[in-house]
């Protein structure tokens, strides 16, 4: 039984048992993750009739996404299984994407996500495996939405996807198959692919005394 978030898009949560999704809801504002991912979750907990204590592992998407609404989803999921004592199950946000994809349209599939700055955030898949698991070619990475016939290899032989959401459902299943068949899970850190839209501020300039023209004559 998983908890299942993911806010690389908007926001995503469900609760999942193996191939089943008890509950998801989903929200697609890219900018409210924080006001919105705990009440998403509570929701869910409730519609499927599970109690924390019920869960055995919580998974959520790396990424790739933006540096602010990523960090919400990780930053949750790994309080509430810090909480509970409960392992987090990292994964590829795309792959949560490709999976509910492919298993309806086998083949070659290019998955993109809005990175912001008139960018695209991009994978792309040649199928799934023996086990139902989505094969990644490469990425994820990043490029100008423009561009991205220039940026991936054999372009024209994909289907393209372009995903306003990560379905939490798709990712819980996902994390499920890849424990279930022991594959590896992501990185623990977060696919951000570039720095923040905000910079640190730089080191203060010195202000030298500049004295009026009065104090000059007076000395």
């Amino acid at each position: 039984m998983l908890l299942a978030i993911d806010t690389s898009v908007g926001s995503s949560v469900a609760i999942v048992d193996g191939e089943r999704v008890l509950a998801e809801r989903s929200v697609d504002d890219s900018r409210r993750h924080a006001e919105l991912v705990g009440d998403l979750m509570r929701q869910c907990l409730v519609e499927a009739g599970v109690s924390s204590r019920g869960l055995d592992a919580v998974a959520v998407g790396m990424g790739p996404g933006p540096f602010t609404g990523l960090r919400v989803g990780i930053a949750a999921a790994n309080s509430f299984a810090f909480g509970l004592g409960l392992p987090v199950l990292r994964v590829v946000s795309h792959d949560a994407v490709a999976l509910e994809h492919l298993r309806a349209q086998p083949g070659p599939l290019l998955v993109t996500t809005d990175a912001r700055r008139r960018e695209r955030y991009w994978s792309t898949y040649a199928g799934v495996d023996a086990a139902g698991l989505p094969v990644r070619l490469s990425g994820p990475a990043v490029a100008p939405g423009t561009g991205l016939d220039e940026a991936v290899t054999d372009y024209e032989s994909y289907v393209r996807l372009d995903a306003e959401r990560v379905p939490a459902g798709w990712l819980g299943k996902l994390a499920a198959g890849i424990r279930l068949h022991d594959r590896e899970f992501a990185a623990p850190e977060p696919l951000y692919l570039r720095s923040a839209d905000a910079a640190v501020p730089g080191s203060r300039k010195r202000v030298t005394e500049r004295r009026l023209p009065e104090q000059r004559l007076a000395t």
